[in-house]
């Protein structure tokens, strides 16, 4: 069982940045890849960015490409999504989760967090 809390969500005016961070605790083990995935209203959960803990290769969404950086940091068993340039369509409700193999579909990732709210202002 693996445990994920999300936090550093709120409220930005587009063309500004957040930082979230993901928390992990539980059995987590060196060959997880942590995901981050986002939920706006009325639309279907998409990928963001996701990064293999071993080694920590990373891969984006096409929409976050060049603004938006996932990073970890294994003292801290956490992993961060920096957004940079953030636009009003950005706006969702952003997930971390956590799956044995690194992957831009939702369904496959085993634990899942809350979820933290990101609204942007145009």
């Amino acid at each position: 069982q693996v445990q994920l809390v999300e936090s550093g969500g709120g409220l930005v005016q587009a063309g500004g940045s957040l930082r979230l961070s993901c928390a992990a605790s539980g059995h987590t083990k060196s060959n997880y890849a942590f995901g981050w995935f986002r939920q706006a209203p009325r639309k279907e959960r998409e990928f963001v960015a996701a990064i293999r803990w071993s080694g920590g290769s990373t891969f984006y969404a096409d929409s976050v490409k060049g603004r938006f950086t996932i990073s970890r940091d294994i003292a801290k068993n956490t992993v961060f999504l920096q957004m940079n340039s953030l636009k009003p369509e950005d706006t969702a409700v952003y997930y971390c989760a956590v799956n044995q193999i690194i992957s831009r579909v939702a369904a496959q990732y085993d634990y899942w967090g809350q979820g933290t709210q990101v609204t942007v202002s145009s």
